[in-house]
């Protein structure tokens, strides 16, 4: 009980520290109102002040998702990830190195991982958690021990061009790599061998690589203005290219589920595909006004996110294509990578600003979202910026 008690205490000063330290005494007996209705400490304190005003309708249930941003990187943040247990995120920088970072605090944990020669453009766990890859302008791929920092064995060299997209297959017993080059190319991350030949189609650069959740097909996105989805047993490609758009593929998912392609483009809009016809599913989802750099899917597969040239992520419903809530706004310079956490609760971005944010965004059933994205106060600790969220908005 004492040890739940000073958890609540600790939400309560992370979320109504400014009001409370620019106001008078009582501002602590009305910040009552604004606690979580799941809270305990009105229950304590309620037979203590008596006679006070309640909240009857728009409270949160819990406590808000603290954000923060991390500024300890010297260049862009190419990639982002979190780990499959969500603790730990996972960042790839120009500035050549990675850093692994703590999920609820933002604190690096460890050196950064240095061996690349080149800007990192593409990081990720492994599916147990245990490896992280990272592909580069050097032309290489690189495998980590995700708990000591250690790089394992050598790099993995065959590309010709820099790597701009590295992916672990759903077992982990595959890395899949899309190059500058313009190929796929698929490693046995155990032996560093490369595993049967590159898959060439692509007639332009390759910016974006995924496997579905079965691990049965692999999707790249392309400047050269298409998706194609491969076989990684025989490499051969499944399908005719899947077209439309009027700029390059700039980022490629999978749904959860595997039945759905999602795609961002230079043309700024975001299409949703069949994976397995290959057929357009509904019109563009549209409202960026810059390139799309990065897009995924939430953990449940019912909402998708997209990261911009014009520097705001947004939050979209894969079924109607509705835009859910205002854009996210915060970074100075283009998003260049999204990423859900596993619980779902959580969107981090890495930006061309230098610095990586976390947002609460997991909107309410109905049409009220809550957005914990106006930070009440900043903290500063060292190089870390931490910025805990606080009033709830609310978009109707």
């Amino acid at each position: 009980m004492l040890l739940e008690r000073i958890q609540y205490i600790r939400h309560f000063l992370i979320s109504f520290h400014t009001p409370v330290s620019i106001s008078a005494p009582h501002i602590y007996i009305s910040t009552a109102l604004f606690l979580p209705s799941q809270s305990h400490l009105p229950r304590i304190f309620s037979s203590e002040f008596t006679g006070t005003n309640t909240v009857q309708v728009g409270n949160p249930s819990s406590w808000p998702v603290p954000s923060w941003g991390w500024t300890g990187l010297a260049g862009a943040i190419w990639s982002i990830g979190y780990s499959p247990n969500g603790t730990r995120v996972v960042a790839g920088s120009s500035d050549k190195t990675i850093r692994v970072l703590d999920a609820e605090s933002g604190a690096a944990i460890g050196e950064h991982l240095a061996g690349h020669n080149g800007s990192v453009y593409s990081v990720a766990y492994s599916p147990d958690g245990r490896r992280i890859i990272s592909g580069s302008y050097d032309r290489t791929i690189r495998i980590w021990d995700a708990e000591t920092g250690a790089e394992i064995g050598n790099p993995l060299k065959g590309h010709t061009g820099s790597v701009l997209s590295v992916a672990y297959s759903p077992d982990g017993r595959r890395i899949i790599s899309g190059s500058c080059d313009r190929t796929i190319r698929i490693w046995d991350p155990d032996t560093g061998a490369e595993v049967g030949n590159p898959l060439k189609k692509h007639t332009d650069w390759v910016r974006s690589v995924a496997c579905s959740p079965d691990g049965r097909r692999i999707i790249s996105g392309s400047c050269d203005r298409t998706i194609r989805i491969w076989d990684p047993e025989t490499g051969a490609e499944v399908g005719s290219p899947l077209k439309g758009h009027t700029g390059s593929v700039l980022s490629v998912a999978y749904s959860p589920d595997g039945r759905r392609i999602i795609s961002g483009y230079s043309d700024r809009t975001i299409r949703i595909w069949d994976a397995e016809t290959g057929a357009e599913i509904g019109n563009p989802l549209k409202g960026h006004t810059g390139s799309v750099l990065s897009v995924a899917y939430s953990p449940d597969g019912r909402r998708i996110i997209s990261g911009s040239c014009d520097r705001t992520i947004r939050i979209w419903d894969p079924e109607t294509g509705a835009e859910i809530c205002n854009p996210l706004k915060g970074h100075t310079d283009s998003v260049l990578s999204v990423a859900y956490s596993p619980d779902g609760r959580r969107i981090i971005s890495g930006s061309d600003d230098s610095t990586i944010r976390t947002w609460g965004s997991e909107p309410h059933e109905g049409h009220t979202c809550w957005r914990f994205s106006s930070p009440l106060f900043p903290l500063s600790v060292g190089s870390l910026l931490v910025t805990y969220i606080g009033v709830p908005s609310f978009c109707i």
